[in-house]
């Protein structure tokens, strides 16, 4: 009963950490508005692999150390941060859709690796992330706990990252919402862009307290 009311905790938990605003949703969006379904799909795809990535070594160990060692903390954070602004630039740089493509309804393709990568690297390059884990599991996770519930724990994570995000991008790729902003396109992905800027700036200031 007590790992089941642990896991429960982690679960509960773990939903309104995804489900806060931040630069795994506005990666998402993005792809997903301005791409496709299948884009917005692999890039939850990512982000999940970044959750198991920073749940695997935060479950060894190794976390305590990203977040100890200020030359690996700062790293982290500074190669997330450039990402971000990265991304957002380019969002920034959006041109209108030429009237045939408005009626066509067509959109720029983003091949799934891209996707993916955009995904993995926003969520595993945000230290943010990895002190989440550590502070959750560091609460949850005592020393007797069998490996084979931590391993859950951690997979519960990622399961949550990636059904969201996918239900996000199933939300956000339909018709009914997709057309609406096709000949305003560019102007979304550049507020879209400068939010992506925005958090990457935040992101440049994160203490590690």
């Amino acid at each position: 009963m007590g790992y089941f009311m642990d896991w429960l905790t982690i679960v509960v938990i773990g939903l309104l950490a995804v489900m806060t605003p931040g630069p795994n949703l506005a990666i998402t969006i993005r792809n997903s508005l301005f791409f496709s379904r299948k884009a917005g799909i692999y890039t939850a795809v990512g982000l999940a692999t970044g959750n198991l990535i920073h749940a695997t070594y935060c479950l060894i160990g190794i976390g305590v150390l990203i977040t100890q060692s200020i030359l690996l903390f700062n790293t982290l954070k500074w190669l997330g941060a450039i990402f971000l602004l990265y991304i957002g630039y380019k969002s920034l740089r959006a041109k209108p859709y030429s009237e045939q493509q408005v009626l066509e309804n067509s959109r720029h393709v983003m091949t799934p690796l891209t996707a993916f990568r955009n995904g993995f690297l926003t969520n595993l390059l945000n230290p943010k992330v990895a002190l989440f884990f550590l502070a959750l599991f560091t609460q949850i996770i005592q020393p007797n706990t069998p490996q084979l519930i931590q391993a859950l724990y951690g997979l519960t994570m990622v399961s949550l990252e990636f059904t969201w995000f996918t239900l996000v991008s199933l939300l956000i790729s339909q018709d009914f919402i997709r057309k609406p902003f096709m000949s305003i396109s560019h102007w979304v992905e550049r507020i879209t862009g400068a939010v992506l800027i925005g958090l990457g700036l935040r992101l440049l200031f994160l203490k590690r307290n």
